[in-house]
């Protein structure tokens, strides 16, 4: 009986290691509410959805992939696979996400020639994801993800870093 955390720990690690690379860059928080159980909800329908970045020339989403119905496609993925099935009406959850990209970020960065610190531009997008109780009308969950926006990835790219 002991082996089986030993396996879970190995696997995560595994697991983790195979996101390294075009996610590494990714940083994911979560809170729940510590009364969750989501064993309790068997259904959930969508609040809204924003973009708020507006990209015309398709620098940060490019032309051919629609970013909402990624996320919205991956989200009813994973709750799917934990039973749970979307509704139009009277869900027992409501989930709503907001995505943004902050082109303005600047960080400080060495330059290895010359030794010599500089500021350099870093763009960061974020996605927010929050699960709502409509009974009560109170976040049961929010997740954060937030990572690198590079201008120019291809779509595949962007599908994989949803993912």
């Amino acid at each position: 009986m002991k082996l089986i955390p030993v396996w879970l720990a190995l696997l995560t690690l595994w697991l983790l290691a195979g996101c390294a690379g075009i996610n590494s860059d990714i940083h994911v928080q979560t809170e729940a509410d510590p009364a969750l159980d989501l064993r309790n909800y068997r259904t959930y329908s969508w609040l809204a959805s924003a973009e708020i970045v507006n990209d015309q020339q398709g620098n940060w989403e490019p032309p051919d992939l629609d970013a909402d119905a990624e996320i919205r496609s991956v989200l009813s993925r994973e709750l799917r696979a934990r039973g749970m099935r979307e509704v139009a009406r009277e869900a027992q959850l409501v989930v709503a996400f907001a995505v943004g990209i902050n082109t303005e970020v600047l960080e400080i960065v060495e330059n290895p020639e010359s030794k010599m610190y500089t500021l350099q531009n870093a763009p960061r997008a974020a996605l927010v994801l929050v699960f709502i109780d409509p009974r009560t009308r109170h976040p049961v969950w929010v997740g954060t993800a937030v990572g690198d926006a590079k201008a120019g990835r291809s779509a595949a790219q962007v599908r994989k870093r949803i993912d």
